[in-house]
């Protein structure tokens, strides 16, 4: 890729940008960081028609050169040529939204002034032309002094045309005087708008409608309330035919690869610890894909800014932004991603208090602990006739964690010295079909990423718990099961006291130890755990729900499985989100506060709901 075309897209956030990457790359993309920030990189590959290879750079979005925060920053420093690794691009695509050139040609005049090779790629021309909006683009052409490609990202309408004009190079460093244009950039926007729009109608009657139901104090909460709960009914009710299918694979995979295995020690290896750990976490993988498709859905509807913009003045009551509303629906699928979007917050106050309530939202890597433990524990009933009894309890969990971080940001705003309310700003696009094809690109990434999870870390820690567990081997005269003697099980016995009150026996102990590095590994744990502390082989051959629900003399009581969810409300488990606090603060001062609040929390919680549940349910 040495000689390809190398370009890079710039546009303001909301403009269609990452849609037109998506169809100009497919899945021939990747997404790195930088070096030396935590801002992300996505890079990705194309042909033209001709047979040029191209590398295109989809770039952070932006308003302005002048950058208020790293990503914006990184934006600022490709387009003049700072970062190194990226060196010269032979162009720049501007894309802007055709129904917001108010807004939009800032940017464009920006780069024009800096004398880049600019192509402006006018995207979103359906939305503009069922607003009654005709755009004269030959004229904004000569106005501005460079080419103009009209687009619709999402229907992959345009696309040929880009790529025709690509090919042929006229993208083009403009010319130092734009045609008829003087003045500050509001006054030549202003002046290129009435030169070359023509609004028919410019309102958007479908938006209104929409807003008139979402932005509204009342229907709007109501709403929002809804869709969450659907989502969580559906992440059980649409998951359960997958998830049967892949358990039954990973059964007879084991029993398969055990019979060609003689050695017990290597037949445990394989089957308890590879197999089986890899299985038990890969069984979630259709529930967490189905909540990534739904919050994908709603971020390319454009409904995402909106809730942001309702739920501005509840959550400045708890001490938070607005703007903290993105960052921690992110957190729903990674607590990192979340806390690194918290860099488009510009007020530290509120951006530090975004941060620490971050790990309090329920991230994918918990559902496969969740799951495992409301299926044991949660009879699969209809509640009034159309609920599922296992979904409300799982949209409780979320429930849980999202007024718990209300709760935690409302003391934290106590202790701070600046009170004061920082006004919300925010651009609210215009309502959209989702593009299924960025919905399937990113399903398709995050999928990606969970079975890299499983394939990496997660299989290295069931190695290694696996060999905690077994070695060394118990002497000739014990009586006990095998674990009982190994290293893991010596350190269990030894934590065991402390957590007791919690309800906690010595297995979920061992558990809780690797999954520290991936909450989903508690999973893969216990299930190695209790196939090596079984006494027979009826019930190493039990399932994991079966055992721990009370089939087999080391399941667990019910008060003991309500303890162990809510300690994973809270519980810090994943080293991953530690240290990316500490890359986006530069504070281990900070990282420290967090750690011990969140497991303090987590044991004062779990205390409570284990002590209640054991006196009221028995």
């Amino acid at each position: 890729m040495s000689d390809a075309l190398r370009i890079a897209l710039v546009g303001n956030p909301n403009c269609g940008k990452t849609s037109l990457f998506n169809h100009l790359t497919g899945t021939r993309q990747k997404v790195a960081n930088y070096a030396g920030v935590t801002v992300e990189r996505k890079v990705g590959q194309f042909t033209l028609p001709s047979g040029k290879a191209v590398r295109v750079l989809d770039l952070p979005g932006t308003y302005s050169l002048e950058a208020t925060s790293p990503d914006e920053a990184i934006t600022r420093d490709v387009v003049q040529g700072k970062i190194q690794e990226e060196g010269d691009q032979d162009a720049f695509l501007c894309v802007v939204d055709a129904t917001n050139l108010n807004l939009h040609l800032g940017l464009v005049l920006e780069m024009i002034e800096l004398g880049r090779p600019v192509l402006l790629v006018l995207n979103m021309m359906d939305e503009a032309r069922r607003r009654g909006m005709q755009i004269n683009t030959q004229k904004l052409s000569e106005r501005l002094g460079i080419p103009v490609v009209e687009t619709v990202a999402v229907r992959n309408s345009g696309i040929e045309g880009l790529l025709q004009a690509l090919d042929e190079q006229k993208y083009t460093v403009p010319r130092t005087e734009m045609t008829g244009l003087t003045g500050d950039h509001h006054h030549k926007i202003a002046t290129i708008l009435n030169d070359v729009v023509i609004y028919v109608d410019q309102e958007d009657k479908r938006t209104d409608f929409f807003d008139k139901i979402f932005l509204h104090p009342v229907l709007g909460l109501l709403s929002l309330a809804v869709m969450m709960f659907i989502i969580f009914q559906a992440v059980f009710a649409w998951a359960a035919p997958f998830m049967d299918g892949i358990e039954t694979f990973f059964t007879w995979l084991g029993e398969f690869v055990g019979e060609y295995i003689s050695h017990p020690l290597l037949n445990s290896l394989i089957v308890d610890g590879v197999i089986a750990g890899a299985g038990g976490v890969v069984v979630f993988l259709p529930q967490i894909l189905i909540l990534f498709f739904f919050i994908l859905v709603l971020e390319e509807s454009g409904y995402l800014p909106r809730a942001a913009f309702l739920l501005d003045k509840l959550m400045y009551k708890a001490g938070l932004s607005g703007r903290a509303f993105i960052p921690l629906l992110s957190s729903f699928a990674c607590a990192i991603p979340g806390i690194m979007a918290t860099r488009s917050i510009s007020d530290p106050r509120d951006r530090l208090t975004t941060i620490f309530v971050a790990p309090l939202m329920t991230c994918s890597a918990r559902l496969p602990v969740y799951a495992l433990l409301i299926a044991a524990f949660i009879p699969a009933e209809t509640v009034w006739g159309i609920f599922n009894l296992q979904g409300l309890v799982m949209f409780g969990l979320y429930m849980a964690g999202i007024v718990s971080a209300l709760c935690v940001s409302f003391v934290l705003k106590f202790f701070q010295k600046d009170k004061s309310q920082h006004m919300l700003l925010m651009e609210l696009p215009s309502y959209r079909f989702p593009d299924l094809k960025n919905v399937w690109i990113g399903i398709l990434d995050r999928g990606k990423i969970f079975l890299k999870r499983v394939g990496g870390i997660i299989f290295a820690l069931s190695i290694l718990l696996w060999f905690l567990c077994t070695f060394p081997q118990p002497p000739e005269s014990g009586t006990l099961p095998a674990i009982d003697y190994s290293f893991a099980g010596m350190l269990g016995h030894v934590l065991q006291p402390i957590f007791a009150p919690l309800g906690f026996n010595w297995q979920i102990c061992i558990a809780l130890i690797p999954a520290m590095a991936a909450r989903e590994v508690v999973v893969a744990a216990l299930g190695t755990v209790y196939a090596l502390s079984a006494v027979d082989e009826d019930t190493m051959s039990e399932g994991l729900i079966s055992i721990i629900s009370g089939g087999s003399d080391l399941g667990w009581s019910l008060a003991t499985g309500l303890s162990l969810l809510v300690w994973f409300i809270y519980a810090p488990h994943c080293l991953a989100t530690l240290a990316t606090v500490r890359r986006e603060t530069g504070s281990w001062k900070t990282v420290s506060f967090m750690t011990v609040y969140l497991f303090g929390l987590a044991y004062l919680m779990s205390f409570l709901t284990y002590q209640i549940a054991s006196h009221y349910l028995g």
